[in-house]
């Protein structure tokens, strides 16, 4: 059996406060500091959102802590980094974030089998506070019924 990659951050936020269309795997365009911080796990991705910029596609506000023995090399830890897609699918991406209400959300970071750095994206629409409600709801009752429980 080959060696599965380890997943190093979830974002479990977006499964609730998004309805996810399609995902996709990218790659990152990162330096030295962010790939050794990334493998430490200093990574977040709660406030991450990726949108398209001259014909690429950049996630912001992803925040990667400095690596301190890297010292005087290190890097910005919110500056915008590249998503490395195909280019067809930054075209279907860019188009269709311009759609009313879709966002591009980060799902996951983890590192592949030969150790690269990939990401997780979604192309989501946000749900409103009734559908997280009624999802809840309905988790609620699916769960007291495989108990056998009362309804």
């Amino acid at each position: 059996m080959q060696e599965q990659g380890k997943e190093i951050l979830r974002n479990r936020r977006a499964w609730h406060d998004y309805e996810l269309l399609e995902r996709f795997e990218a790659g990152l365009a990162l330096v030295g500091s962010e790939v050794k911080a990334i493998r430490a796990g200093r990574i977040s991705i709660a406030e991450a959102y990726a949108k398209p910029h001259h014909g690429e596609l950049y996630i912001y506000d992803m925040h990667i802590a400095t690596y301190d023995p890297a010292s005087g090399r290190n890097h910005d830890p919110l500056r915008p980094r590249k998503l490395l897609l195909h280019r067809f699918q930054i075209a279907r991406l860019s188009s269709k974030v311009e759609q009313k209400g879709l966002t591009i959300v980060p799902l996951r970071v983890y590192t592949n089998k030969r150790g690269i750095v990939k990401i997780e994206i979604a192309l989501a629409r946000g749900k409103a506070t009734h559908d997280r409600r009624d999802e809840i709801r309905k988790r609620d009752l699916e769960r007291e019924i495989r108990r056998g429980g009362r309804l």
